[in-house]
């Protein structure tokens, strides 16, 4: 029989079953449908992480004390022969004030004369000092960039929340205001709409000057044009826009840039925050195959200048490896989730062919006395088995189109593409091509006589 002449038998048999054709296929239409939503889902996870970690270097490493943020104070215990006494003295209380070693029952550390007295004051202890807080500075960034061996570069930032008014808003509101020194920008990648980053010169003359980021100056000016250069008030006290950032869309240093407003490093701690801050420094590893030896050298030169300190320290290849694997896993799961659809749309695939085959046996006996082979009989009932499943791919793909915008308002990020809707067609007739290879195969092996004897 000419191929022709199967494809019309093909044809005949599908158009008079078209409800039949369509309930067989909707195993087949929700597999499809899956696996294009899928690998959308999956890509779009994907270029998701890419572009929030897209401003990180690779070798970036964010270290944090979390134990406390203030330096204006710290305290001091001891014990007594009753009992243990805890004192406060306020920061800056320095050389020929209170500190010193002390000998027996006295204050023993950095900052503190006259132990013995202290000690004959408070009775005999072990003089050890405990510090309560502990504040990372521009020293302590400095210190490990020079002693830090694969240290390209090294910044230290910190944020807080304050109010602001000024430029188009009617009233005030709070924004994330990150205090910063001059290479942030080029640690972080950011880049400059309109004006220029803040300079080392306006950190060290502490200046008020701030830049925005994209969404802050639309927000608060309405555009970065007219942001530039204009005046806002942040905790009462006026600061020139030197510039606005690029939209970023991406976080560093747990700070979001786009709706942030940076300011120098020094002017946030004379104006607004005092020495209550808990900053991060961030270091670059010059190689990023180096970052767990870089990390390792960091933790010891923290360890001699704190030795008592626990800091978190963080590299941004493990964030975003992390983030890749959440992403691995769920896009896994929904594999595994379309791969037993397609199981089961198959079967019913199978199923459904093996009831054709039945009520289709005189009409098989038929065809093997007028001289069809075997062959065109198996070609037959597989290419039936073929156009079912290519009905429900086609379907699926077109479901999958329907319900985007409708995953995409629960904030998942879906990424449709033309491989993804091909893939999905060529895995929902290749699922029906398998399934319906034994229904054929046993219509193909059926005995004329008996096939036409069938009631």
């Amino acid at each position: 029989m000419r191929l022709s002449e199967i494809l019309r038998l093909v044809w005949l048999n599908l158009s008079q079953n078209k409800f039949k054709v369509i309930l067989t296929s909707i195993g087949i239409v929700v597999g499809s449908a899956t696996i294009m939503m899928v690998l959308a889902i999956g890509t779009g996870g994907r270029e998701e992480v890419a572009e929030q970690f897209k401003n990180l270097n690779a070798g970036a490493i964010d270290i944090t004390y979390e134990g406390g943020a203030s330096s204006q104070t710290f305290g001091a215990s001891f014990s007594t022969g009753e009992g243990n006494v805890s004192f406060f003295a306020p920061a800056g209380a320095g050389d020929g004030d209170f500190g010193g070693s002390g000998g027996p029952g006295g204050f023993g550390g950095r900052g503190f004369e006259g132990g013995a007295a202290m000690g004959e004051l408070f009775g005999s202890g072990d003089g050890r000092i405990n510090q309560e807080n502990i504040t990372l500075t521009s020293e302590d960034c400095e210190d490990l960039s020079v002693f830090v061996p694969g240290i390209s570069d090294a910044t230290i930032s910190y944020s807080t929340n304050v109010s602001v008014e000024g430029g188009a808003m009617d009233s005030e509101a709070y924004y994330t205001i990150a205090g910063v020194e001059d290479n942030y920008a080029q640690i972080s990648n950011l880049e400059m709409a309109i004006g220029d980053f803040l300079t080392e010169e306006n950190n060290e003359s502490k200046e008020k000057l701030c830049v925005l980021g994209a969404t802050a100056a639309k927000e608060i000016f309405g555009s970065a044009y007219e942001a530039y250069d204009g005046v806002i008030y942040i905790d009462d006290r006026p600061y020139t826009v030197s510039g606005v950032l690029t939209e970023m869309g991406t976080v560093a240093s747990g700070i979001n840039p786009d709706t942030t407003i940076f300011i120098p490093y020094e002017t946030g701690i004379k104006y607004i925050t005092g020495d209550q801050i808990s900053p991060t420094i961030t270091v670059i590893a010059e190689d990023v195959n180096q970052v767990n030896e870089v990390i390792a050298n960091v933790e010891t030169v923290l360890a001699d200048i704190y030795p008592d300190a626990q800091f978190t320290i963080s590299d941004a290849g493990s964030k975003m490896e992390a983030a890749s694997a959440s992403n691995d896993t769920l896009t896994l799961l929904l594999i595994s989730m379309a791969v037993i659809v397609f199981v089961v749309g198959g079967i019913g695939i199978m199923n459904v062919l093996f009831v054709s085959v039945k009520e289709r046996t005189n009409e098989i006996g038929i065809l093997k006395a007028l001289g069809c082979s075997r062959k065109d009989i198996l070609l037959e009932f597989l290419l039936e088995a073929s156009c079912i499943s290519l009905i429900g791919a086609v379907l699926g793909v077109m479901f999958a189109l329907g319900i985007t915008p409708v995953v995409e308002t629960f904030s998942v990020r879906v990424s449709l593409s033309v491989s993804g809707a091909v893939l999905s067609l060529l895995f929902g007739v290749l699922t029906g091509s398998i399934f319906g290879f034994y229904p054929a195969y046993k219509a193909s092996r059926l005995i004329p006589v008996v096939a036409l004897n069938q009631e």
